[in-house]
């Protein structure tokens, strides 16, 4: 049972590290979808429980491969799921990379980055639409989603200004007017 379950996680993960365009941050519907629907491993709650641990931790947002792999198999689960989501990637990119450098002025080249940009971006908010769909997000927390990408992208405010800014009207809205959560 342990064997088969730690396969499944190398057969879920090595995929999607090949296939991850935009980052880590790009493949977590994938991740949610095989996670949650596909293998039952986790429920939605879990899983954006595991979500919002790993974002929260320094490193990459891939690190919540671990946690899923901790959860299905322990710590050779752990193993197995981050050698997965690294080491396929990882490998592709070194190939990758010394043509890339080699062949600067080529039409592919230019091609693949024009068209790999949107890619990317898409990815990347499909990633964001899931994890707030398995938070069960409801209005305020999408209209503060919205609220902070704008203020974010279009001004130069500190990251740290923005989280105390949202802190104190979560604070003043809750204790105050007494909205519900």
């Amino acid at each position: 049972m342990t064997g088969s379950r730690l396969f499944a996680l190398l057969v879920v993960f090595a995929p999607v590290s090949i296939l991850s365009f935009g980052g880590g941050q790009s493949t977590i519907p994938e991740i949610q979808h095989q996670t949650v629907a596909v293998h039952g491993w986790l429920t939605n709650e879990q899983f954006a429980d595991l979500f919002a641990i790993a974002r929260a931790a320094p490193g990459p947002s891939t690190l919540i491969v671990a946690l899923i792999g901790w959860q299905v198999c322990g710590f050779f689960g752990a193993a197995v799921a981050t050698l997965a989501i690294f080491v396929p990637s990882s490998i592709v990119m070194y190939a990758v990379s010394a043509w890339w450098l080699r062949n600067d002025q080529s039409v592919i080249r230019k091609a693949i980055e024009r068209g790999l940009a949107p890619v990317a971006v898409g990815l990347i908010f499909a990633g964001a639409v899931i994890v707030l769909n398995a938070a069960h997000a409801g209005l305020l927390a999408l209209a503060t989603t919205a609220a902070v990408c704008a203020l974010q992208s279009m001004s130069r405010i500190s990251t740290y200004t923005t989280v105390a800014a949202v802190a104190a009207t979560y604070l003043v809205l809750f204790a105050v007017f007494q909205v519900p959560a």
